[in-house]
């Protein structure tokens, strides 16, 4: 990993240079840093992370190590800072990549939850995978290695040239578009985007959570793929299928079933955009969060192809919390939140 310095952070991405008479106090450096930088750095940390956490954490890093840096050497801050948090995104990936064999279970990233827009590089951006966080997505980025991750997501998402993307990885410009063609190749082969509007989404979400209600296998198969494939996350600190379940009927049936068990009764759901997805939020009668659900539409209309189960402990932390349900009365059972079922 090439060591970062000024000097080699002089290459333009389009990031803002420093003018000399800037103020540089540490109140006014920090200001520009969180206005001018703060989000892009997320956006590419969390794309190469999975992680929400994880990507704060890169940023503040970069905030750290940018403090001890004279800003009026730089010629262009926002070259230097994303080559910086690229770099420890990298470092973070090989020590992660021993973690991630012995994870338990399946992997999935830490969900954003009704907030994907804000991890955008930009609010105009606007190339193809530029906002794209959707769970598929992000697990195909997986299969790549960090190199090939970082460059594709450097040329594609950030829309840096070669010869910039080469700085950053201490590779040759060719090196750095063979990383990043063959990373494309393996994106469109696994992972193909659908446009759905928000009123098909919604359909799709009231559909799902209308067979769910009334414990309707059928029905509920219906509305998923044939192939159509359940995935959900533990971590080994909750339950969770330990394993991909694939077959519209097979996951309808695993996921009714969890809908009726006893211990489900008397939790609770918030509809939610679970990376972009349709999806909702479980809460259990303390008002924490239990898991998350995204559910991602199909290309054929009506027809969702993958549902997505959060329920790692770890990866929720940052969710809201919901007011605690009161207790029932002595004198009657108690009853789910009329609003809502239950998901696994």
């Amino acid at each position: 990993m090439p060591d970062i310095d000024s000097s080699s952070a002089a290459a333009s991405d389009g990031g803002h240079a420093a003018p000399a008479a800037a103020d540089q106090s540490p109140a006014a450096r920090a200001l520009r840093f969180d206005r001018e930088h703060a989000r892009p750095l997320r956006a590419l940390a969390y794309r190469m992370l999975g992680s929400r956490a994880e990507a704060e954490d890169m940023v503040q890093e970069a905030w750290l190590r940018w403090a001890d840096v004279d800003e009026t050497t730089v010629r262009h801050v926002g070259a230097f800072l994303s080559r910086l948090v690229t770099n420890l995104c990298l470092d973070r990936l090989q020590s992660a990549a021993a973690r991630r064999e012995q994870y338990v279970g399946v992997w999935l990233p830490e969900p954003l939850v009704d907030e994907a827009g804000d991890w955008s590089p930009s609010p105009e951006a606007q190339a193809e995978f530029a906002q794209d966080v959707s769970v598929a997505f992000l697990l195909t980025l997986e299969r790549l290695s960090p190199l090939e991750r970082a460059a594709f997501l450097l040329h594609e998402v950030f829309e840096l040239d070669f010869d910039e993307i080469a700085r950053r990885l201490g590779r040759s410009a060719a090196a750095c578009r063979q990383l990043a063609s063959r990373a494309r190749q393996h994106v469109k082969a696994d992972y193909a985007r659908h446009e759905v509007e928000d009123e098909e989404r919604q359909r799709l979400f009231q559909a799902f959570m209308g067979a769910l209600q009334s414990f309707d296998v059928e029905g509920l198969a219906r509305v998923l793929t044939d192939d159509a494939v359940l995935l959900a996350d533990g971590g080994g600190k909750a339950s969770a299928v330990p394993r991909m379940l694939e077959g519209g009927a097979l996951v309808a049936r695993t996921f009714v079933g969890f809908v009726r068990m006893r211990t489900s009764r008397d939790w609770r759901v918030r509809p939610a955009q679970v990376n972009g997805l349709p999806g909702y939020i479980v809460y259990d009668t303390a008002g924490e969060p239990i898991q998350t659900v995204a559910l991602r539409p199909a290309a054929a209309p009506g027809r969702i192809s993958a549902i997505y189960v959060q329920r790692n402990p770890d990866k929720l932390r940052h969710l809201p919390r919901m007011e605690p349900l009161a207790a029932p009365a002595p004198d009657r059972p108690a009853m789910p939140d009329p609003g809502a079922d239950t998901p696994p």
